[in-house]
């Protein structure tokens, strides 16, 4: 039988949502206060969910150690208190938060040290919640 495990993450990290192929005005209604030519930060919480057997010996789906190591080095330690827009992973798409939670479910889809990546949840705001 499958089971889960899911854990939660914290990072600070600031974008700002522009296209340059848009004008002003088109950047404005398509992204509104996101579109500050200063950016803006958030709070984020991303939420990881690995799911699979479990293993005999512990009767764990996935070790939650092994697990934080990989998400601190390839998620937190990279975004925590960046700007999204510097990132290589944005050099060519706007740092949206659906974006931003694509990004890191194909960070750690083949990462992880056992289990299957079933999902990656990202809280922008107590209101925003985005999923792949």
């Amino acid at each position: 039988m499958k089971a889960y495990f899911g854990r939660r993450y914290n990072l600070s990290a600031s974008h700002r949502l522009h296209v340059d192929a848009l004008s002003a005005e088109e950047n404005r209604a398509a992204y509104g206060k996101c579109n500050n030519p200063h950016g803006h930060g958030h709070n984020y919480v991303v939420e990881v969910l690995v799911g699979g057997e479990l293993e005999a010996g512990t009767g764990m789906v996935v070790n939650l150690v092994d697990l934080d190591a990989v998400v601190n080095a390839r998620v937190v330690g990279r975004f925590d208190h960046a700007n999204l827009n510097l990132d290589p992973a944005f050099a060519v798409q706007v740092p949206t938060t659906e974006n931003f939670c694509r990004a890191i479910f194909g960070l750690l889809k083949d990462a992880l040290p056992r289990g299957e990546l079933e999902h990656v949840r990202v809280e922008e705001t107590e209101n925003n919640f985005f999923e792949c």
